[in-house]
């Protein structure tokens, strides 16, 4: 079982950025895939990046491509989420989320879960 701990939300301006840490417990963090993932007021949380566990294989959502970073460092069992030129669509909290095997892109595909960081981006 992995835990995760999310960390670095907080309140920008447009145009901003952030850099949204998930620090996991456990030996084999390196075995498993991680996802990044948000949900704001009123929807459905939504895919928003993930990496496989080398960092060879690296997935974005359509809205985020070219401003998000995801990365990892296994050596510090964690990863990251580098989020460039904010928009108030970014507004939510962010998740990250484990799971064994390659990465996935649908909530239900993860295995684990953090408590969610709150980004807050006003125009």
């Amino acid at each position: 079982q992995v835990q995760l701990v999310e960390s670095g939300g907080g309140s920008v301006q447009a145009g901003g950025s952030l850099r949204l840490s998930c620090a996991a417990s456990g030996r084999t963090f390196s075995s498993y895939a991680m996802g990044w993932f948000r949900q704001a007021p009123g929807k459905e949380r939504q895919y928003v990046a993930a990496i496989n566990w080398n960092g060879g294989t690296i997935y974005y959502t359509d809205s985020v491509k070219g401003r998000f970073t995801i990365s990892r460092d296994n050596a510090k069992n964690t990863v990251y989420l580098q989020m460039n030129s904010l928009k108030p669509e970014d507004t939510a909290v962010y998740y990250c989320a484990a799971r064994y095997g390659p990465p996935g892109v649908g909530v239900r595909s993860y295995d684990y879960w953090g408590q969610g960081t709150q980004v807050t981006v006003s125009s």
